[in-house]
């Protein structure tokens, strides 16, 4: 334990912060863009059927937007488990650190082990690799979608 603290005395929102930083500046943009290539003939559509703007929004707009949220989905995930400098700064106990922390802690001394190395990489690249290959199809169609 660092300092004396212990997990308890840490902040619970230190955690939401580690889950949440950097990547909204990108989705606005990524949202904005797919929201631009949207049909207004859809919505006018929808308009002269009856469709209030909740109706639009969960009915219409939702599920045409889907393959956008889920490659935001992804992106977002990948930022939040893939960043270092940020957990670095705010965790301060020695029981919740993230993955690249540990990875980095494995490298200090004076000789590495690079097998061990090589293993905790590649244990931390499975979430991403399982999370992306579960979710290619939505996240091309949602890049793609955002490019038009």
């Amino acid at each position: 334990m660092q300092h004396g603290k212990t997990p308890e005395s840490q902040p619970k929102c230190v955690y939401w912060n580690v889950q949440i930083d950097g990547a909204p500046a990108f989705l606005i943009f990524f949202f904005r863009q797919s929201s631009e290539s949207f049909p207004i003939e859809t919505v006018q559509a929808a308009r002269v059927d009856g469709l209030g703007e909740f109706g639009i929004f969960f009915r219409i707009y939702d599920p045409i937007m889907a393959p956008t949220f889920a490659a935001a989905a992804i992106v977002t995930f990948m930022n939040a488990w893939n960043n270092y400098l940020w957990p670095l700064i705010i965790m301060q106990s020695q029981d919740s650190q993230t993955m690249p922390l540990l990875i980095t802690g494995l490298t200090a001394g004076y000789t590495t082990d690079y097998g061990i190395l090589m293993l905790s990489v590649t244990i931390t690249t499975l979430p991403t690799l399982i999370l992306f290959f579960t979710q290619q199809k939505r996240f091309v169609e949602g890049v793609l979608g955002s490019v038009k």
